[in-house]
């Protein structure tokens, strides 16, 4: 949830996944009222309530759809959606798009609608959106002015947008980047003598998560996930956080060894460092097992927790999580031949991952990473199989992880995810560390 500062506490902004009684009512009314003031929605005229509720009922039922809603002082007074391409859309995989945003007339004047628009952004920078898009009429002087003061670049006008009361309005379209530090794809392809590749090869970029695990202190990387058998790189998580970002990566792994045995975080000043030291995401796993624990990472800078044992153990709380949080929680899936380990990979259960997979789904992750632990820092290569086989079965984006050992592991993951576009990208630890592959390299392959 944000908000604008503590001396303005009373106005939020959140994703929401269900709507009680006193919700509805109030987000049909900012609705309808926004309508009659001259915008916000398609509609020229106020609906009525039956109608808005059963459009916003049926919205809440749309996976590619996020509703948010802006409160003042806890009432709902605005709100827009947050609309992601089809998974069949692979050209246009990169853009998200904001649409029906609007605050109701009564609320206008005191920043609802930036803490609004904030929201959003946040929610599909740390998704790993690369654009966010949206259109405006042109009589919407006030939303304008706003998606301009907030970087949103105007490239377009349709001189026929809208038909109202008799007379054309034009409209506007506008859109924002997101992540400074990606790799763009133009006109869906990458230069062959840039990539390396093959003209058959599918342009969609896989992203490259270089790991940085901690064990008191320091980055190490295991081996099948043994404590016993670990090996340490550097003793200094800061500056290790800082090699990666300058080598061009775009995110950071970051998972607390001892918090995932221990069921509590571990190496907490060592993730401090790393924070401090990024210039890009990072995302965290090991040992958040509360509410408590998931809100302090993120508020200290952390653009998303991974939840593992949790998500087997109380998936209530995944939900939860994801409600409260929506676009930066992630599923931690690691499994032993198949069947999900849990706490710190020392126990094995029953459940199947692709069980798993679908549960998280369910509950709203905004991404799963999969794990063959039998591979981990072992050097052989993806378990290609049971990652392809999870992408096909959940709609959320798959990040493999467990056995890079060299570029042709990258190579041969990038063919997969040809053929299945649910894999988003790979995590890679010990051969980025030993020198097996080169960060350059390993871009080049996957982007």
């Amino acid at each position: 949830m944000a908000s604008l500062s503590p001396d303005n506490a009373a106005i939020t902004a959140e994703r929401v996944d269900e709507l009680d009684e006193e919700d509805l009512q109030s987000l049909c009314e900012s609705v309808d009222a926004a309508v009659i003031a001259g915008g916000g929605f398609g509609w020229v005229k106020p609906q009525g309530r039956s109608v808005l509720e059963r459009y916003f009922r049926g919205i809440l039922l749309v996976p590619e759809r996020m509703l948010f809603v802006a409160r003042h002082e806890g009432i709902i007074v605005g709100s827009a959606q947050l609309v992601r391409p089809s998974r069949s859309n692979e050209a246009q995989a990169m853009t998200a798009s904001v649409m029906q945003f609007q605050i109701a007339p009564y609320a206008r004047g005191i920043g609802l609608g930036r803490v609004l628009m904030e929201e959003i952004v946040k929610c599909a920078r740390s998704m790993g959106y690369q654009f966010l898009s949206l259109d405006v009429r042109e009589t919407q002087v006030g939303a304008i002015a706003l998606f301009r003061d907030m970087g949103f670049e105007h490239w377009g006008t349709n001189p026929y947008y809208a038909l109202v009361d008799g007379k054309m309005v034009r409209g506007l379209y506008f859109i924002k980047r997101l992540q400074e530090h990606g790799r763009l794809v133009q006109n869906g392809t990458v230069p062959e003598a840039e990539n390396g590749k093959s003209q058959d090869m599918t342009a969609r970029p896989l992203t490259l998560y270089p790991a940085i695990d901690l064990k008191d202190g320091a980055c190490v990387r295991l081996r099948r996930g043994e404590m016993e058998d670990a090996t340490v790189y550097s003793d200094n998580p800061g500056e290790q956080a800082k090699a990666w970002c300058d080598a061009g990566f775009n995110w950071l792994h970051v998972v607390d060894l001892n918090g995932a045995f221990a069921g509590r975080s571990a190496n907490a000043e060592a993730v401090k460092q790393i924070v401090a030291n990024a210039t890009v995401p990072v995302q965290l796993g090991g040992g958040l097992r509360d509410l408590a624990g998931i809100e302090g990472w993120l508020e200290a800078g952390v653009s998303r927790v991974i939840l593992g044992s949790v998500a087997v153990k109380n998936p209530e709380l995944v939900r939860e999580a994801c409600r409260l949080f929506p676009g930066r929680i992630v599923a931690g899936i690691d499994a032993r031949m198949g069947r999900v380990a849990t706490e710190g990979w020392a126990e094995v259960s029953d459940m199947q991952a692709t069980d798993l997979g679908r549960r998280m789904e369910d509950a709203g992750v905004t991404a799963i990473i999969f794990t063959e632990i039998t591979r981990d820092g072992m050097l052989q290569g993806l378990d290609l199989e049971q990652t392809a086989e999870l992408a096909r079965t959940v709609s959320v984006p798959v990040i493999a992880s467990g056995g890079v050992g060299s570029l042709d592991d990258l190579a041969a993951l990038r063919r997969v995810a040809a053929e299945v576009p649910g894999i988003e990208g790979v995590i890679v630890g010990r051969a980025l560390y030993d020198g097996r592959v080169s960060p350059a390299d390993a871009l080049r392959v996957l982007s």
